[in-house]
């Protein structure tokens, strides 16, 4: 009897021996590290710098100078739910953006109802206004109707800006400020090479001659093209509608566009050559068609 109650009580014993450490064991685990914070806590909030963080000092020139104009027309489509950007296209929850840029903010757009807030804002959209605009809609006209929250990444906005200019407004891209004395270099204007250029346009001589007087054949003849309007003379050349009527002239700003992307700057186009995503290349050919006269 006295055995068996020995037993029980040592099962006991060992039971709360257990239980003990366990206790403790689970204490230590709920308490590791909850005296720091987690690094970073929580989520990032839009246009905050974290501390420590080195805010980009890259102007946005720089950007513009590099956008891609195949890239801005994908990132326009989360912008076609609500805007359309063809000549003469209708307005729909936003206004109809073809030739916005160097037009008044908020006004014109086939009479389209603008808030208070853009409507009243004053000047004319040109980079600096509309690459605000594109960072943050309710940050640069408070009580807009435009719900979309912006775009963060700056050079994913360059190229949406470089792709909705060549929608009928074809503003050349300003110029690269220079770097301050002892500053980081930042992105250069990229400068073309005519020799470098000459040896690229082979890809284009299927189709166009560059001589004086030489003849039109699948494409125009483009001597002395740049300078010109666009899609307009060449000997009588048939241009497509969408070309004839783009308006503007051809400069650094249309023919790097045009050369990017010929089916984006002008759709419908007959221009069959996917363009040029190589931007030192297209500046080359650029400066080789400026020697071209």
């Amino acid at each position: 009897m006295e055995d068996r109650f020995n037993t029980i009580a040592g099962w006991t014993l060992g039971a709360g021996i257990v239980a003990l450490g366990l206790a403790s064991i689970s204490g230590h685990y709920f308490r590791a590290d909850k005296e720091n914070r987690p690094n970073p806590m929580g989520h990032e909030i839009e246009g905050v710098v974290q501390e420590g963080a080195v805010a980009d000092a890259t102007p946005f020139e720089a950007y513009l100078a590099k956008a891609d104009m195949a890239k801005g027309e994908a990132t326009f489509k989360k912008c076609a739910a609500c805007h359309t950007v063809a000549q003469g296209g209708a307005n729909g929850i936003g206004p109809n953006l073809y030739g916005v840029l160097g037009e008044g903010i908020g006004q014109g757009r086939g009479g389209y109802a603008f808030s208070s807030g853009l409507s009243g804002k004053g000047g004319k959209w040109d980079w600096t206004s509309m690459n605000s605009w594109l960072t943050s809609p309710s940050a640069f006209a408070a009580g807009t109707k435009m719900s979309f929250a912006g775009i963060t990444d700056p050079q994913e906005r360059a190229n949406v800006m470089v792709y909705v200019n060549a929608q009928g407004s074809n503003l050349p891209l300003p110029a690269v400020p220079a770097a301050k004395e002892g500053a980081a270099p930042e992105v250069a204007a990229v400068i073309g090479d005519a020799a470098k250029g000459q040896k690229s346009f082979a890809k284009c001589a299927a189709c166009h001659t560059v001589n004086p007087g030489g003849a039109n054949g699948i494409g125009p003849n483009l001597a002395g093209v740049y300078g010109e309007p666009i899609g307009k003379g060449r000997g009588g050349y048939a241009f497509s509608e969408v070309l004839a009527g783009k308006g503007g002239n051809w400069d650094d700003a249309t023919l790097d566009a045009w050369l990017t992307a010929p089916s984006a700057f002008a759709a419908g186009t007959k221009m069959s050559f996917a363009g040029l995503a190589d931007a030192q290349e297209r500046a080359n050919v650029i400066a080789y068609l400026k020697t071209a006269k």
